[in-house]
């Protein structure tokens, strides 16, 4: 299937070297043998693909070269660069992993100047109804109940996505995760998944989860940065004008993977919408340079908005997910009136007619997901 980043990934590949990192089997080598022919596709865990690599004896023929699992090379950077300053563009030059090669990038040999990066996401209800022409309700449904990688959620099989979800974190914790970092105690960071399974949605206490695990709040706190850099969670903290503060709060944590999280619909649709919220501002901040965050609203009394939407330090979209009720939350004026000129949405899924208030508009899930877009912080107060 085509997907969402095929366009612009492609206009980059013409001029710069292009980074291309999400979660495991959420499509990058599907994506990237779709983009140009003639390709050549070198992962770096095979064998004989290394030695080609190493020895640079790939088909100069080709328009577009793919190295996936780079940086699981030592120095992998200035060898790129190298490759980059001799050989120019064309061919293409795309490098795909599994971990964040965004963070990856940082530190070491700078590669400034000579490549573009982009996140790949799970299928979102937008993308679904783009790509797929599915309904946005069908959309909705098929996400909550499967989860939006491409394997389980085109299978449409229930039973073969659990299969498919339970290999898969098997993989990332037996494997990807050792290739990033010699952690020894693997059963720990199951049963921290477990616990942040259960809390999605809930502030998270790091001393509570040390003192489930028997481990220092430190531990656990290095632990989810392993699982964030690996795209198995993703962390949303409290908003704050100094940033400093809002670090140092309790972040919530969602799962790429909405099948990952618990048998709860309204867990699974507040991981839903936070994940398509994540992935609308990723892809502002990888196609346009602005710097994005997704946060949650909350004051001193623990009143709270579920989502804030931030493109370059401005407030653009607030969001409230319920999952049947019908009546406006208070929570959601009153933060209404502290950030004037901020859209601000309550999402129901079971809503059967749109409507608004004072300023905050009420929309079904389905339409809200199909219809969602974050673009610049003047067109969303306009």
């Amino acid at each position: 299937m085509r997907r969402y980043l095929e366009e612009p990934v492609k206009r980059d590949l013409e001029r710069k070297i292009v980074l291309l990192s999400g979660p495991r089997q959420v499509g990058k080598t599907t994506l990237s043998r779709q983009l140009i022919e003639p390709f050549v596709y070198l992962n770096f865990d095979s064998g004989p693909d290394r030695e080609m690599i190493r020895k640079l004896e790939w088909d100069r023929k080709a328009r577009l070269v793919i190295f996936d699992e780079l940086h699981k090379m030592k120095n992998w950077k200035s060898w790129l660069k190298g490759v980059y300053d001799t050989e120019g563009v064309p061919p293409a030059l795309l490098v795909t992993g599994s971990a964040r090669l965004d963070l990856f990038r940082k530190g070491g040999d700078s590669m400034a100047g000579r490549f573009f990066s982009y996140r790949l996401h799970p299928i979102s209800v937008r993308e679904a109804c783009e790509y797929l022409q599915e309904k946005p309700e069908d959309a909705v449904q098929d996400l909550l109940r499967l989860g939006g990688f491409p394997e389980p959620y085109l299978g449409k099989d229930e039973e073969a996505a659990r299969r498919w979800r339970r290999t898969h974190v098997d993989t990332i914790i037996r494997q990807d995760l050792l290739d990033l970092e010699k952690v020894r105690d693997l059963k720990s960071i199951e049963i921290l998944i477990d616990l942040v399974r259960a809390r999605v949605g809930a502030p998270t206490s790091m001393r509570s989860l040390a003192g489930d695990l028997q481990v220092s709040p430190l531990t656990v706190r290095h632990w989810l940065q392993i699982l964030e850099q690996l795209c198995v969670v993703f962390p949303v903290r409290p908003f704050h004008r100094n940033i400093a503060r809002s670090l140092l709060k309790e972040p919530k944590f969602y799962f790429y993977d909405v099948g990952d999280v618990r048998d709860d619909l309204g867990a699974r649709l507040e991981n839903l919408v936070a994940a398509s919220l994540l992935r609308e501002l990723d892809l502002v901040e990888d196609t346009t340079g602005k710097k994005t965050a997704l946060h949650y609203l909350r004051d001193k009394e623990k009143r709270e908005v579920d989502f804030l939407a931030v493109v370059d330090g401005q407030p653009v979209l607030m969001v409230e997910v319920k999952t049947g009720s019908d009546s406006f939350e208070k929570s959601i004026f009153r933060f209404r009136d502290y950030l004037p000129g901020v859209r601000a949405v309550q999402v129901v899924l079971g809503l059967k007619k749109a409507k608004s208030s004072g300023g905050v508009e009420m929309i079904a899930a389905p339409e809200f997901l199909a219809n969602l877009s974050i673009s610049s912080p003047l067109r969303q107060g306009a």
